[in-house]
Formats: C-alpha cells, structure tokens, sequence
C-alpha cells in the first residue's frame, strides 16, 4: 500500500509516534494524541442550542506537566509542512515553543527559541528531537535559569484522582505565575473573566509553590465572608489541616470581665508551624474600633511568602484604602493579584501597583471557546425614561408633599422619585419573558438601593401570585440588611435548590456569587463602573450543562449595556432583540426560532444544527417645594415607548450608523460596482462560500432580512441595500426560470431533479441546493439514492455543471 493511500491516522500511528517513541519519549506519561483544548462555541437561537467543533492539537508532548511541543500531522498527500500555520495558531494560544507540521516523511519544525535562519528546519524521522532537548529549549523560551526555577516547573500540579486538571488557560495562567516568581517578580497580576475558575487556578499556583517549598506560608485575601467560604469548603479543601482563617479581635464579656479575643485566643498561634495557608478577610485583618490593634499585626512582616489578593480590583486598588496598608506591611511577601476587571482611573490603578498582568483571559475568549455561556439582551425603553418625566404643576408625592418642578429621567428614578408605575411596569415585563423561557428560570434583579430591591420583590410577587401563594421563597430580596435573604443566597446559588427562583438585589449580589444556573439578569439600575458592569455580566457567564445553562439574557431597562460601546469591553454579546410598544415578551424567544438562516461554526465552517427624548419647557419653580432626598409618586401613565434592535459588528462594537449604510459600506468596499460583486458571483463555484465571506467581515445577514418584508436571499438583499437595485423574492426568480423554460434539454428524469431544486431554492435557499447531500433527503429520495440520481445527469461533474447552470439561470438579470 502506497504512503499516499494512507489516512492522516494511519501516518500518526505508523510513522510520527514510532518516531516519538525512538527518540526517547514515553507514549504514557508524556504524548497526547487527538487533544482537545477547547470545549466549542455555543450558538443559541431562541431556547435552541448547539456547540460548534473544539479546537484539538493531534499531539502535545509534555515534560512533566509542561506541555513543551505540538504537532500538527496531516496525510502524505499534503507536503511536510502544510500543517505549520495551524500548529502555530494553537502553539500561540497553548503558550508552546516547539512547533512541528509532518505527514509521514519526516518534520518542519519551527523553534521559537531562535532568532536567525534557524527559525525553521527540516528533520528526517530520526531526527526528531529527545525530551531534555525540548525541555532546555522550553526553559530558555520561559526564562528559566536557575534550579530552583527549574525545581518550581517541574511541581506537579495537584490531582484527586478524579480526573480534573487545568484547562489550558489555566495552565498558562498557573505557568506564567510560578516561572514570574521564580525568575524573581514579586507583584504579579492575572486577569481572568468571570466563571474562569481563578480559585482554581489560584489553588494550583499555591499548590505548586508551596509544595517546591519555594513559598512556605501563604496567605488568601479576599473581602467577603461567602468568598472566603466558597474556597475553604471548594478548591482550597485540599489543605486540609495545614489551612486556617484569620479572625477578627474582639471584645467578649467573660465571667463578668470584658476580654480581647485574639487568635491567639482561638487557637492561631503564628509561632506555630502547623499552619501553613491562612485565609482571611480584610476586615477581619484590621480593626476600626479604638484600642483593638489590627488583626495583621499579629503576625511579623516577614510571615507570609506569598499573598493571593482574590479581587484585587477593589479596596486593594486604593493607594489610601487600609487594605493597602495590609499589603504594605507584609511587603517582602510576593503579591499575586487577581480579577476579572482591572481598574485603571485616576485614583485607582491595579497596573500601577502589579506591572502588566502575566497573563490574560477575556470574556469574548471564554465564549469563543466555549468555556463561557453567551448572552443576548433586551432593551426594554419606557416612555418616563426616553422622554423624562416633568411633573404637572402642584404635582404632591403619597405624603402631599410637593415635588419639584423639573425633569426626571432614568438617573432620578428609584434615587431621587419612585413612580410605583414604573416599577410594577418592569415587574410585568420581566415576568412575560420568564413566561416565554422558564419560569423557575433562575434571575437576579439588579435594583437602585435596597429600598428599590424591596418594592421590586413586591412587584414580582403581585405578577407571580400563582407560584409565589405555592411557596413565598419565589421571590426573595437578597440584599446585605436583610438577614432571611441573605440566608437564601447559598440555595440560590445551588443548582439544586429550585427556591429562591428570582433575586432581587443592589450590591450584594454584583461580585463573589457563583451562580452557575443564572439564566436571566435584569439591570435596572444606572452603572456608570465599566468595573461594575462587567461584574454584573459575569453572573450569568458560567455554563451548567447537566441543569440546561448554556447561555443567558440581559433584560436591560437603564441602557446599561451602553457600555458595550466603551473600548474596554471584551465581550461579544448576540444581537438584542427588539420590542413594541405592545409587544409581549412572552413569545419573543419563540419568534427567534423562525428564522431559519443558517448558522456556520467559526472554527470547522460548518452549517450548525440547533437542538431542539421630547424637551419640556420649564416653567419658573414652586416656592413651596422643599428639597426631599427621595419621594414616591403614583398614579403617571408609563408604558413602553419605543423599542430599539441594537446591533452589534463581527468585533462585538454597537453599530452606529444605519444597518443599511453599514452592510453598504462593507460590500463596496469589496465590490465597488455592481458589475463587479455579480461577475465576482456568477463565477462562484460555489455562492455558499461568497455568503461565508460576506458574513465574516460582518454583515450581518439576519438583520437584513428582518428590516426587508420579502422572502428574498442574500443575493437580493445585498444587490438591493448595495447597489439600489429592486429585489426579487426567491418564488419571483424561481417562476422566472420555469417561463424561460430551459428544462426541456434535460431528459425526463434529470428534468424533475433540476425542478425539484428550484422548489428547493424557492423555499430555502441557494446554499441548499449546492451541498449534493440535498440528493438524500425528501423528495429527492423518491427519485432514488444519490448515485442513481447523479447517473440521470451522466456523472457526478455533469450533475454539478447542471446544478451551476441552474444557479445561472436563477440570477439572470433582467
């Protein structure tokens, strides 16, 4: 059997591992074969959802846990360094140095470890290299140059037995962070999206650390209670008796006596090795009650080696917060920060104090690769918010006390004047879209204040009166004064508790709370923190696929999701669906699954199959109003006014000109006249891979054929927004080719296949009728299999001819 007859498997296993295996590796503990790195894209259209193709490497090498080389193997049809620019793209995203591409013959292989014409060489299949020649090289891409550097890469990373190890971004994450340390770098940031498992990640940097006996007392800051719980009880668990939290002092009565409890009191004494992780609140560090030292001071400033700042966005961030203090005083330690939002404003700056992070992981990184669970939205505008709302004059509140006379809008709403109409408006709206979901779907309301959470969880339970009657725990305010709520926060967040369903919050709720199954968040409040917005996001990113969590919905009420347009937002949001002023958001998730515009995966390029403002004049103000910090009114007509589909480009940036003049500007700037986009098109082998490229520099084609009432397709549509021209529905062009009658050269059989596509085309489209596997399915099987069809037209290149020929016909211009 000739090489080339072989398959790209036959020439991994009888060439490329027989190779590995020669030069020394070991087929068990450091070769990968078919490895899968992500877990694929999830594409959603109304509750339908389906994941795209994973991205896989066809051989990773590890030295230890070091993953230190790819290889990229194609078949001997291919030259030996076809598969390079592939390898290269995934050696990128793994953070791998030793890239090779073979297909049987021998390798390419690119070192990144070079700088001269070295770069790239080609090697015999005896030639490949050994695991120490790789691990030195990959030292030298690290910058690893001690022992005890080499002593830290080499730690293992903990396992359980049960399987779980790091994704690969994680690993980087973890790999960044040790070869940073020991190469001597003592602030360290890493930026890691909501829902990436920076706990995880943070666990097996100390793990390693500590474990190499490069860092022997590790300390884990974070600033709330339930943070420092989630991670004793979850990853950290593995500490076990080794780990301890830091408490507060306080003053206790005893017999009679009033006594500081220390730690020491409790157990923590720090000249006791026995403890070598210490978890701890910042508030519980220090102490704002007079004659009670900080808790920290207990500890010598040269006791910890290492500080994990979980969330170091916030207080941490301040250069004259007392968390900063802590920091300062413990400064010998190595300071390893960590957050999903960097802040960088004029008071607050994480670069500044931690350099550059090591390492980056993005939200739009995380949905590309599946990791995240993509998100739609809704902007729900009422008629108060877009026009503001001007009192009439005399105008009281419920206690008859007069309101200013000025304009409201949605800045004032819930802060400064409460319209109990608005409030129960946005109930009703939340409440038909859950209709329309899932109404045990679950949702967190994020509100103004804690009074505003209140009346909320009012309004939800007056339009949820039928489940709420059933159990009162539908609904719960979860906010920091109320105690019953902040009990249920933990059954909230347990995928499988079904009470509470609907939280409804200020800021409790913003930050540390790992709901997997959020479904639904509702903003109703005004976020002007980029900070806190992406904050709110991440609450709905982690994906929970045993309890059906692959994507969630923002219901937004203050266009709080403006900020998608503000430069630092990484994320890629689908596009948001719009509404009437009498529409019911019950049925709007059905209406999307009418569309039947396909969709095509980002990695394969394959077809994905679901599964199923007015200005008032102002008058001069009454003399009797006196300033109020906030009133309720009742009794104002709101409604919704005005409902607005956002649009978002192949980058995830709102589009701010029209959709027409957008998608105008795209195609002419590929095709500048109408002559040229249709001899571009008629020359086409294939139109399906014009429509993939059209919509990959982003057009977005099922925004055209909403804002065009005819059933026409892409090529309709572009000669029509493009280049002016009148469209034609697909029925129009199918019944134009019948009256040219071109059929009648075909023999009877042949004739009733090409008529049969043109009902195909006429009903959904050209992609269908190009992809020959249209010959299996109803009506075609009638005229029998495929072959038997094919042999009708002579051979298999006349069918495709006739097909092409069809195509010709159909886009005949008048």
């Amino acid at each position: 059997m000739s090489k080339k007859d072989l398959s790209e498997r036959d020439i991994c296993t009888k060439f490329i591992t027989p190779a590995l295996l020669k030069a020394g590796w070991d087929l068990q503990k450091q070769i990968l074969e078919e490895v899968f790195f992500t877990d694929g894209k999830i594409y959603v259209r109304g509750k339908l959802t389906a994941r795209g193709e994973r991205k896989r490497a066809d051989y990773i090498l590890y030295y230890q846990d070091n993953p230190i080389a790819i290889i990229e193997a194609k078949d001997n049809k291919h030259s030996i360094g076809s598969g390079i620019q592939q390898a290269l793209g995934y050696a990128t995203i793994l953070d791998i140095p030793c890239v090779f591409s073979s297909n049987g013959d021998g390798f390419l292989f690119h070192d990144k470890t070079a700088n001269d014409f070295k770069i790239e060489s080609e090697l015999s299949l005896d030639e490949f290299p050994s695991p120490e020649v790789l691990w030195n090289k990959y030292k030298k891409y690290k910058g690893i140059v001690n022992v005890e550097g080499e002593k830290i890469a080499l730690q293992k990373y903990f396992s359980d037995g049960s399987g779980r190890k790091p994704r690969y971004y994680q690993q980087n994450a973890i790999n960044r962070t040790v070869e940073a340390i020991a190469n001597g770098q003592n602030r360290i940031l890493l930026v890691m999206a909501t829902g990436t498992g920076k706990t995880y990640t943070a666990f097996q940097i100390i793990y390693r650390l500590w474990k190499s006996r490069n860092k022997k007392r590790i300390l884990f800051l974070a600033d709330r209670t339930a943070l420092i719980d989630q991670t004793r009880k979850g990853d950290f668990k593995h500490f076990k008796d080794k780990m301890t939290i830091i408490k507060k002092k306080v003053l206790e009565f005893n017999n009679g006596k009033e006594e500081l409890i220390s730690n020491k009191k409790r157990g923590i004494d720090t000249s006791d090795k026995a403890y070598e992780i210490f978890l701890g609140l910042y508030q519980g560090l220090t102490n704002n009650e007079p004659g009670i030292e900080d808790a920290y001071k207990d500890f010598s400033p040269d006791f910890f080696d290492l500080i994990i700042i979980d969330e170091c966005h916030r207080g941490s961030a301040n250069e004259d917060s007392s968390w900063r203090e802590i920091l300062r005083y413990f400064k010998t330690a190595t300071h390893v920060g960590l957050t999903a939002t960097p802040r960088e404003t004029k008071e607050t700056s994480n670069t500044e104090y931690f350099g550059d992070p090591v390492y980056t992981y993005s939200l739009k990184q995380g949905i590309d690769d599946g990791f995240l669970a993509p998100y739609k939205v809704i902007r729900v505008a009422l008629n108060v918010d877009t026009e503001g709302y001007r009192p009439q004059r005399g105008k009281t509140d419920i206690e008859g006390n007069l309101i200013e006379d000025r304009i409201y809008n949605r800045r004032d709403f819930d802060k400064k004047l409460v319209i109990d109409e608005r409030t129960d408006i946005v109930a009703q709206k939340v409440t038909e879209y859950l209709k329309g979901l899932d109404r045990f779907a679950k949702t967190i309301i994020f509100c103004v204040d804690i009074d505003h959470a209140e009346r909320m969880r009012n309004a939800i339970a007056k339009h949820n009166a039928d489940l709420v009657s059933e159990n009162y725990k539908y609904v719960m305010q979860i906010t920091g004064d109320n105690d019953e709520g902040k009990r249920e926060l933990d059954n909230f967040i347990n995928p499988e508790e079904v009470y509470p369903v609907i939280a409804t919050t200020s800021e409790l709720m913003t930050t540390g709370v790992d709901a997997q199954t959020c479904k639904v968040i509702v903003l109703d409040t005004n976020i002007n923190s980029m900070t806190k917005f992406k904050q709110i996001v991440g609450r709905g990113t982690r994906i929970n696929e045993e309890f059906d969590k692959l994507y969630f919905t923002i219901l937004d009420f203050r266009n709080a999701t403006d900020n998608f347009a503000d430069p630092t937002f990484d994320g890629d949001p689908l596009r948001v669906k719009p509404i009437t002023e009498e529409a019911d958001l019950t049925h709007i998730i059905d209406e999307e699954e009418t569309d039947y515009s396909p969709i095509i995966d980002d990695i394969s390029g394959e077809e994905i199959i679901l599964e199923p403002k007015i200005r008032i004049p102002l008058n001069e103000p009454e003399t009797e109003y006196k300033k109020r910090e906030k009133q309720y009114i009742n009794g104002i007509d709101v409604s919704v006014l005005i409902s607005r589909e956002l649009y978002f480009d192949s980058n995830g940036k709102p589009i701010t000109v029209s959709l027409q003049d957008h998608t105008k500007g795209i195609i002419k700037g590929k095709y500048a006249s109408l002559n040229d986009f249709l001899l571009i098109w008629n020359q086409a082998d294939r139109k399906e891979a014009i429509i993939k490229e059209l919509q990959e520099q982003g057009i977005l084609v099922e925004a055209l054929y909403e804002a065009v009432d005819k059933d026409v397709d892409l090529f309709d549509l572009i000669c029509h927004v493009a280049y002016d021209q009148k469209p034609l529905t697909r029925q129009e062009r199918a019944n134009n080719v019948k009256k040219r009658n071109y059929f009648t050269k075909y023999e009877a059989n042949a004739r009733k296949v090409l008529e049969t596509l043109l009902e195909k085309y006429a009903d959904e489209g050209v992609e269908n009728i190009e992809n020959i596997d249209v010959l299996r399915v109803k009506p075609f099987d009638d005229f029998g299999s495929p072959l038997e069809i094919i042999k009708e037209f002579g051979n298999k290149q006349k069918y495709l001819e006739a097909v092409k020929e069809l195509e010709n016909e159909l886009y005949k211009q008048a």
